[in-house]
């Protein structure tokens, strides 16, 4: 194909001679599928052949300034593409000034997560933000400037090579979504650029607004009712989803997406290792339709990802979608496409996608102490695709949104309203209604009665402040490493959020800051606790046997590769709602592994005979965390307690398998 040829001959130009042979056959392998995805989006615009011919210039730029200890990445992994894959895998998710004051305490910090066998550490949004209110940093006003209270981009690159020495991956927010009105490309338009106004989806009155409103949802309905905000300088109106301050980006113009595609390849040659597309949902507008999981927006994602394998291939790409499961799959590419030789190959999209309705069940099933819902969610997911895998997870800097288990509750609730009734139960438990132990907030709750997000800390959520005797203390710690547990376990890329491995509480003073005072989430964004850190050895403290139990999980995960994303995942009837039970690897060998969980507040009795069906011989079963031993002669069913955990493998005779 000729625009091929000549694009592949634009790009050589800009690289040495010896980056030909490896960036040829990457382009090869990769620009048919490319070209395709952009035809498709921006085909008809009459320039597209010299666009496309620029953003490969564009391409083989970002090639050509990549470090060389990137591009040693990019081979070792290109060589291993599961390598995210590992039971070895652990994430931890921050933020920067929280966590360690700027870039350079992060730095400091690294002994802590190596501490825990951190391999990927989440720093929630560190590029330049908006000033005055920002989303808690959403609003990115620069690509390529750090937040000043941060450090420099100089930091950023200090920082990223010693992740990278201390075999940590850096993820980093890229909001593709939207960007500040104060970012230059908004200035522009304020300015009266056309160029830049075009950037943006805007209008003169409220004729197509309002059409639009008629199907579109709205995420802040209490903070930023509304999808559009007028602005006076303009005098129209834009495109805003989430805040008035935050400009819907036009992707059906291609200069937005070459933009943004440049955006991203160079903060990957800074060393950002993992990028979570922020809203990945909403990059497409169509009429009659809520704008979210269009399909250009999947093309946009699939079209990133082919850049990204040919100029950054040690790069992953982590969809932020909470969305219901069954919308999941396409999010880390589901179908093949046609190459121009008339063959076919699979769709990849993003490496990681996060899987929220997994995580909500597991509150759901704690409220509910009925293990149902997580058996539903686990049968509606289906196989991951070749290089690809879950992110699991029990808390994150955003809400706990219900409504992505509407199908699920459905199953199971007898409401007959779609869920909607036994979700709300759900939310209100959490928020602390029904002499519950919890002691979480509401989120954006318009309605009371209605379905709203839930906030707060996993200590404050599993009972930890609520609790008033040692008993009730020790209940909230197994509450807590059972969704732990469960997150460890299932098979994907497990992540700590900041503080959960101490216990650490809610952080109320939010309320006292009147640029805060609106979000609840503040709530789940308290400074790391230097005290409760300084006990976190101490068997005698709250802190202490937090941590040595979740490090003692992280150990035995990262030595059993039953647990490795790959692998594969069965779930397993049983006769107790209470308990869930589900195995990982192969059942009809000896090294599988059970994970029985008991949501309940009460001891329930595991039949062991249920396990290890299909192996040649019944074997006891020890429980890797413990140690502790179950063998047939000692009687088929031993009581779990309350809130507890195992997880076990064969033991034939005195000998694990």
């Amino acid at each position: 194909m000729t625009l091929l040829s000549n694009s592949l001959k634009a790009m050589l130009v800009h690289l040495p001679a010896t980056e030909h042979e490896g960036v040829s056959a990457r382009f090869h392998q990769q620009a048919p599928v490319l070209l395709d995805h952009l035809q498709r989006l921006y085909g008809h615009h009459a320039h597209f052949p010299t666009w496309f011919t620029a953003l490969t210039v564009a391409l083989a730029k970002a090639l050509q300034t990549r470090p060389q200890a990137l591009r040693q990445l990019d081979r070792q992994r290109s060589a291993d593409k599961d390598w995210f894959c590992s039971e070895r895998m652990l994430g931890y998710c921050t933020y920067v000034d929280r966590f360690a004051g700027d870039l350079r305490g992060v730095a400091e910090k690294i002994p802590h997560l190596e501490e825990m066998g951190v391999h990927y550490l989440h720093l929630l949004p560190f590029l330049r933000a908006r000033i005055g209110e920002n989303d808690g940093g959403f609003a990115v006003s620069s690509f390529k400037d750090i937040e000043p209270r941060f450090g420099t981009m100089t930091d950023l690159r200090e920082l990223t090579d010693r992740l990278r020495q201390s075999g940590i991956s850096l993820c980093s927010d890229f909001i593709l979504n939207h960007v500040a009105d104060d970012h230059p490309w908004a200035l522009a338009a304020k300015a009266g650029d056309e160029t830049y106004r075009d950037y943006f989806y805007s209008y003169p009155d409220r004729i197509l607004p309002d059409q639009f409103e008629q199907s579109l949802g709205q995420i802040f309905p209490q903070a930023a009712p509304g999808n559009f905000t007028f602005v006076d300088v303009l005098q129209r109106w834009v495109w805003t989803t989430f805040y008035p301050y935050q400009w819907d980006l036009n992707y059906s113009n291609p200069a937005v997406f070459s933009e943004m595609a440049t955006a991203l390849l160079h903060l990957a040659n800074q060393g950002i290792e993992v990028f979570r597309l922020d809203s990945t949902a909403f990059l497409w507008k169509r009429e009659g339709s809520n704008c979210m999981n269009q399909p250009e927006a999947h093309v946009i994602l699939q079209a990133l990802r082919c850049l990204i394998e040919i100029a950054a291939p040690g790069v992953l790409l982590k969809a932020e979608a909470i969305v219901p499961t069954a919308q999941l799959p396409a999010y880390l590419g589901s179908g093949t496409t046609n190459r121009d030789d008339n063959s076919t190959v699979p769709v990849k999209e993003c490496h990681l996608a996060y899987h929220s309705s997994l995580m909500a069940a597991a509150w759901v099933a704690l409220a509910e102490q009925d293990a149902g819902i997580i058996g539903h969610v686990m049968r509606g997911t289906p196989p991951l695709p070749e290089q690809a895998s879950w992110l699991t997870y029990v808390r994150c800097h955003d809400d706990i949104g219900w409504n992505v288990l509407r199908q699920e509750a459905a199953l199971g609730g007898d409401d007959g309203d779609g869920g909607e009734q036994r979700l709300s139960r759900v939310a209100q438990f959490f928020a602390g209604q029904e002499d519950s132990y919890a002691r979480g907030a509401s989120f954006q709750a318009a309605d009371p009665a209605a379905v709203h997000g839930t906030v707060g800390m996993s200590a404050a959520l599993c009972g930890f402040s609520s609790a008033k005797t040692e008993a009730q203390t020790e209940l909230a710690r197994h509450r807590m490493l059972l969704l732990y547990g469960l997150a460890l376990t299932f098979g994907g890329l497990p992540v700590i959020y900041m503080g959960d491995e101490l216990a650490q509480g809610n952080d109320e003073t939010y309320r006292l800051d009147p640029a805060k005072v609106n979000d609840s989430r503040w709530l789940q964004r308290p400074d790391f606790d230097l005290d409760a850190f300084a006990l976190r050895h101490d068997a005698g403290t709250l802190p202490g046997q937090m941590f040595s139990s979740l490090c003692r999980m992280l150990t035995c995960r990262r030595t059993h590769p039953q647990l490795a994303a790959t692998g594969k995942r069965h779930w397993i009837f049983s006769p107790h709602a209470e308990l869930l039970i589900f195995a990982r690897g192969d059942i009809e060998q000896a090294n599988v592994l059970y994970f029985v969980g008991n949501f309940s507040e009460h001891p329930v009795a595991l039949d062991l005979r249920i396990l290890g069906k299909s192996l040649p011989l019944q074997p006891g079963w020890m429980d890797i965390l413990s140690g502790q031993t179950f063998l047939p002669e000692a009687g088929p069913a031993p009581l779990l307690p309350a809130c507890s955990q195992l997880w076990l493998i064969p033991y034939f005779q005195g000998v694990l398998s």
